[in-house]
C-alpha cells in the first residue's frame, strides 16, 4: 500500500500565496527549489532547522476540515508543500520514506500556528491540531512530481 502526491505548492517569499507546480526539485539542507525556505526568505528562515525542508498534509485532513468545521481550505492555502492522499502522515514521524525518487525523514508533526490562521481562515489552528501535517528533512536530491507514490520501508506505517 502506498500514498500518492496529489498537489505541490511553493511560495517564493514569506507570506506570498503558494502556487501550484507539477514538479519540483528537492535538495537536502535547502528544501524545494522556488520555495521561500530554499531561498531563506521564509517567515522562520532566521531559525534554520532540517524540518523546514519539506512539509506535507493529507488531502483527507483538508476534507475533514470542511466536513467537521465548515472551513474550506484549498491545498495551497494550507501552506504545506505537498498534499498527499492515502497515507497516514502521523505514522511517519521518525521514519524514512520515499516521495517519488526523493528520500525523506519525517521529523515532527506540523501542528498549525497562529501565523497559518492569520494567512488563511479563523478556526484553522484549532481544527487542524494533530492533523496539520508532517515536517520532513530531505535526505536525497531529486524531483518530486504530482502523481508520485509515497512509500515507506515498512508498508504498515502508511496505513490509514
Amino acid at each position: 500500500m502506498s500514498g500518492i502526491v496529489v498537489a505541490i505548492h511553493v511560495a517564493p517569499v514569506a507570506e506570498a500565496t503558494p502556487k501550484a507546480v507539477e514538479s519540483v526539485r528537492a535538495a537536502p539542507g535547502r528544501g524545494l527549489e522556488g520555495d521561500r525556505y530554499f531561498t531563506r526568505t521564509g517567515t522562520y528562515s532566521p531559525k534554520p532547522m532540517p524540518d523546514r525542508d519539506l512539509t506535507l498534509i493529507e488531502e483527507e485532513a483538508l476534507e475533514a476540515l470542511a466536513r467537521d468545521y465548515g472551513i474550506a481550505l484549498a491545498p495551497g492555502e494550507s501552506r504545506r508543500n505537498i498534499t498527499t492522499r492515502g497515507v497516514a502522515l502521523n505514522h511517519l514521524v521518525e521514519r524514512e520514506f520515499a516521495v517519488g525518487e526523493v528520500r525523506v525523514r519525517g521529523l515532527r508533526l506540523c501542528d498549525p500556528c497562529g501565523h497559518l490562521e492569520r494567512l488563511s481562515q479563523p478556526g484553522v489552528r484549532q481544527a487542524l491540531i494533530h492533523r496539520g501535517g508532517l515536517r520532513c528533512q530531505i535526505l536525497t536530491e531529486g524531483t518530486i512530481r504530482v502523481g508520485d507514490p509515497i512509500e515507506a520501508d515498512e508498508p504498515a506505517a502508511l496505513r490509514r
